[in-house]
């Protein structure tokens, strides 16, 4: 498959919610995501994935695709994350996503913002792919923690306040978090926009503002198309 990167793309970097954690966002990223979607919509075999709670359907990205990315943003990711120099890049997961979990059969985790993991250098990386409207990616803060991001020091006292909360209050009827609730207030978002590719650390608590209306779509011809590529960083002889 053929990709290449613009390389007049534009590039902000910008400093979010109480934390400041920086976030990335790259628009105009490659010269053209017709390859890549054209790929996406061809015999790829679409399925649930097995090590996350992602609401729809995903499917392996190309090599081509994900090497060239890494190629092009990882002097970025060291810069701009404070990502030691020892330590070496490695995709942990590259898949295409479309969401297509109606509302009634959402898992109570699905209906709430998540966080990808805790290790503080692990980033996930978000390629919008088709013509919109589909929905914005919005950042949380957790009400009564004030968390944003969910560290190894932190999950513990967060998935306490969670479940206690839970406790007292029952489970809520299914649906998709749309903006701010009782628990968490909606700070920031990334705009859904084609050829916008975005980075966060995965710490962040995060989640689609999915319409169903318009998003809860399995085709990746018409669907929210998204291209994911998870990294983490390690020691060199484990990067490689």
């Amino acid at each position: 498959m053929y990709f290449e990167i613009n390389r007049n793309c534009t590039l902000g970097v910008r400093p979010v919610g109480n934390s400041q954690t920086p976030v990335i966002v790259i628009d105009d990223f490659a010269v053209s995501t017709g390859p890549l979607q054209e790929y996406a919509c061809s015999d790829v075999s679409y399925g649930p994935d097995e090590t996350s709670l992602y609401p729809g359907l995903r499917a392996g990205l190309p090599r081509d695709y994900v090497r060239g990315v890494l190629n092009q943003v990882f002097p970025l990711l060291f810069r701009v994350y404070g990502v030691p120099q020892q330590l070496g890049l490695k995709p942990v997961n590259a898949v295409f996503s479309v969401i297509s979990t109606p509302e009634a059969e959402l898992e109570p985790r699905q209906c709430a913002p998540h966080f990808d993991s805790t290790r503080p250098h692990y980033l996930a990386l978000l390629h919008y792919l088709n013509p919109g409207p589909h929905c914005d990616t919005g950042l949380f803060r957790h009400r009564e923690t004030g968390l944003e991001r969910v560290s190894a020091e932190s999950v513990s006292s967060y998935i306490a306040a969670r479940e206690a909360w839970l406790e007292r209050n029952g489970p809520q009827e299914p649906s998709y978090i749309k903006g701010s609730d009782v628990q968490f207030e909606l700070y920031d978002r990334i705009e859904y926009r084609p050829n916008r590719l975005a980075i966060y650390p995965g710490s962040l608590l995060h989640s689609g503002l999915v319409d169903p209306a318009v998003d809860i779509d399995p085709d990746p011809r018409s669907g929210r198309l998204t291209a994911n590529i998870f990294v983490d960083f390690f020691p060199m002889e484990k990067a490689a």
